[in-house]
């Protein structure tokens, strides 16, 4: 990145120890407040229809719902353009989302997959566009917030946040229903938002920059100003193509661990949960502690490659190496090295946000990745099915290749993004 000018050195000071402070407390919090609602409309939900006794067929159908997260960038302008009547611009929308978000869950807790699917499906899809639009407006707050030597950090402590939301939302509502009933946990999570609400009222807000003037400026003005870029296409296949090979391995790995290395459903499911979660959430720090000290292309050349040798553990597997030892050094590794690659590439899209349009060019570029990693699920099983097992896990590491030599290409360029110039 770019060296401060004696000018940004001061703006920086200004707003250095307490406010700093601040935005990264907030940012931990508010990646919890966002990872929360993903679980109750997608893995809790289906739990809960699963055990209702639907089909599969009306469970399958269901999951379109969360396709929402996909289409967020055809709203996202909106958040650019304007600001609600409260708070500032980035902090009023995730308000009034957190708060209907609430209002959401507690209208599920009150109804039966058995007795009233169209209605938990219309909330379910409207739980989806709440929390859409929650990440839009979270997202935009950090890459409008965060100084760029603070990137790497709050990166890591929003990623560890949400992350532990997922476990909350996810696998830990799941005992709580065994035991208090699917009513009771949908009520405790819409009360968990509560620590969302906290945070977006702690958290300090400084317009960065002016709201684009129009509605249209703020639909069109973010694409014009990403493809005005130099190598702005380059750019693009970056973000498509860099989390390539991590997401073809983990595409499959559970149908893999339990099909493929014949491990226990309990096994699979305690190990992902708690060693998985764990190794992705240090991977994620650790990452973010390297990457306040090192330059953005230097921390996305080593993760890069350390993201890309994740599935060496799987590969092994394939291979005949056996026992719990072999799923979870299996399971920690590439979690491990999917926390460094995931903080890395989340420091990366903050960089590459131009301030007037972050919303909606984060979400362009998030989006840009999800349609990547969605894609290539079919993909995936067409080639385990065909090949096996060992050529699936060598064939996602050579994947993790395209995204190195992409980055190899920009090494010359990084110091023109807009983050890489914006410091105060």
């Amino acid at each position: 990145m770019s060296e401060p000018t004696p000018h940004d050195a001061a703006a920086v000071a200004e707003v250095a120890a307490p406010h700093r402070t601040r935005v990264l407390v907030a940012v931990t919090l508010l990646g919890f407040s966002s990872g929360l609602p993903l679980a109750l409309s997608g893995s809790t939900l289906e739990a809960w229809c699963a055990v209702s006794g639907l089909s599969l067929e009306t469970i399958g159908i269901l999951k379109l719902v969360g396709f929402a997260y996909v289409l967020k960038v055809l709203w996202a302008p909106l958040l650019d353009r304007y600001a609600l009547p409260w708070l500032g611009r980035r902090r009023g929308w995730t308000l009034a989302m957190q708060l209907a978000i609430a209002a959401v869950l507690v209208g599920i807790a009150g109804l039966s997959p058995q007795t009233s699917l169209g209605g938990i499906a219309l909330l379910a899809a409207l739980l989806v566009f709440l929390s859409a639009t929650q990440d839009t407006a979270i997202d935009a707050y950090r890459t409008d917030q965060l100084l760029p030597q603070d990137r790497g950090l709050g990166a890591a402590l929003g990623v560890g946040g949400y992350r532990a939301a997922m476990l909350v939302s996810g696998g830990l509502a799941l005992v709580f229903a065994a035991h208090a009933g699917w009513r009771a946990t949908y009520l405790l999570m819409a009360a968990l938002m509560g620590i969302g609400v906290v945070a977006t009222l702690f958290a300090p807000e400084r317009e960065r920059a002016a709201p684009p003037p129009t509605l249209l400026r703020a639909f069109a003005g973010p694409l014009r100003e990403i493809l005005d870029r130099p190598r702005a296409w380059t750019w693009l296949a970056l973000v498509l193509l860099y989390k390539l090979g991590n997401a073809f391995a983990l595409s499959l790995s559970t149908t893999f661990l339990l099909r493929g290395a014949h491990f226990g459903l309990a096994e699979v499911g305690w190990v992902n949960k708690v060693f998985g979660l764990a190794a992705t959430i240090v991977g994620a720090f650790a990452g973010g502690f390297l990457l306040e000290r090192w330059p953005l292309r230097r921390a996305l050349w080593v993760f890069g490659v350390l993201q890309g040798l994740g599935a060496l553990g799987f590969l092994a597997v394939a291979l005949g190496w056996h026992g719990l030892p072999a799923l979870i050094t299996a399971v920690a590794g590439e979690n491990l090295t999917s926390g460094l690659g995931t903080g890395v590439f989340v420091a990366l899209l903050m960089a590459m946000c131009d301030r007037r349009f972050s919303a909606t060019q984060y979400a362009l570029f998030s989006a840009l990745d999800a349609v990547a990693r969605i894609a290539l699920g079919p993909l995936a099983g067409i080639v385990a099915q065909a090949l096996g097992w060992p050529l699936y896990f060598c064939i996602a590491l050579a994947c993790a290749l395209p995204g190195l030599l992409l980055l190899r290409a920009l090494r010359d360029e990084f110091p023109r993004l807009p983050g890489a110039r914006a410091v105060a």
